[in-house]
């Protein structure tokens, strides 16, 4: 008996199902993976630039975001704007626009357990604010992929252009890591016009009812100061590091900005929110909960509000010209 099941499971019949069963799973596994690939970027569009927009200082700002938004650069920039302005936000942990529209955002009540919070939906339309500012996920190309970040953006921009037509729309362009394998100052100088600009821009202003968005450049401000650290040219600063902030071990946070990173990212909005140069303004900030801010040196804060202007003005998405 034993010899005859022996003889009728023959080892060539076992590896034959063996290797029919191994093909079905690299099969399977194969589909799998197909699956699971990432998809292309979106093609690139042509950017038709918004025209240029009358210097005006809003009254009331609302920031959408996560932490290159963070708490102390709203405020900070409260403090440029002066009395009777105000600003309300929404953050979470490397939120996507696609997330806070679906409500489903990281980190959604550690982030927003300030006095400064508002839901983000009944504000925009409220109608509220004067300016908006939207800000996308990075690494952007994943956003990109994988959140359609252009149509966010759109539908964004036609929730806050419904209840308020008027409304001036901004894109605040962030920043990757330090330590991309692609260089830092190389994905800022490249992400600018290849992603920022003709594949998330471009993409959103095509759809019906978004109007203009400009663009608040933080990258382009913070690549061209660190250039002019890193030349020596910014006195008390020698490298770009010295913009971001240190875990409690002293290691260099590779994305997340100290004060000093804040301070020209609030310049930076400041001047493209209100149209007017940022020269002259105060250097000696508070933080959102109150305590003082690292503060630049006069001559560095001044280096700062000059580059921050010629960036500004340079760039014509912004919507600011040199005349202020």
């Amino acid at each position: 008996m034993t010899g005859r099941l022996l003889s009728k499971w023959r080892p060539g019949r076992w590896a034959k199902r063996l290797a029919l069963g191994l093909g079905c799973a690299a099969a399977l596994a194969g589909g799998l993976l197909w699956w699971r690939a990432p998809p292309p970027l979106p093609d690139e569009m042509p950017l038709i630039a918004p025209g240029p927009l009358q210097a005006q200082r809003p009254a009331a700002v609302y920031h959408l975001g996560h932490s290159l938004t963070g708490r102390d650069m709203p405020a900070m920039l409260a403090q440029m704007m002066g009395q009777g302005y105000r600003y309300n936000l929404q953050l979470g942990w490397g939120a996507s626009l696609s997330q806070h529209w679906r409500g489903d955002v990281p980190g959604f009540d550690v982030e927003n357990a300030t006095p400064a919070y508002r839901a983000a939906r009944p504000a925009l339309e409220s109608g509220d604010y004067d300016a908006v500012v939207l800000t996308e996920m990075v690494e952007l190309r994943a956003a990109l992929r994988w959140h359609d970040s252009a149509q966010a953006l759109a539908d964004w921009a036609r929730l806050a252009r419904g209840a308020r037509p008027g409304v001036r729309l901004y894109l605040y362009e962030t920043w990757h890591r330090l330590d991309d394998p692609e260089g830092w100052l190389a994905r800022i100088d490249t992400d600018r016009g290849a992603l920022w600009e003709r594949r998330l821009l471009a993409r959103a202003m095509a759809e019906p009812g978004v109007g203009a968005v400009h663009v608040i450049p933080g990258g382009q401000v913070l690549a061209a100061l660190v250039r002019r650290i890193e030349a020596g040219g910014v006195p008390g600063l020698t490298r770009r590091e010295d913009l971001f902030a240190r875990a409690p071990d002293g290691t260099v946070d590779a994305i997340h900005l100290n004060d000093l990173g804040a301070y020209v990212i609030a310049l930076t909005h400041y001047a493209v929110l209100t149209g007017q140069s940022p020269l002259g303004l105060p250097h000696a900030l508070t933080r959102a909960d109150g305590s003082a801010a690292t503060a630049p040196g006069p001559d560095a804060a001044r280096i700062m509000q000059q580059v921050v202007w010629q960036v500004v003005t340079g760039y014509a998405l912004t919507g600011v010209s040199p005349s202020g």
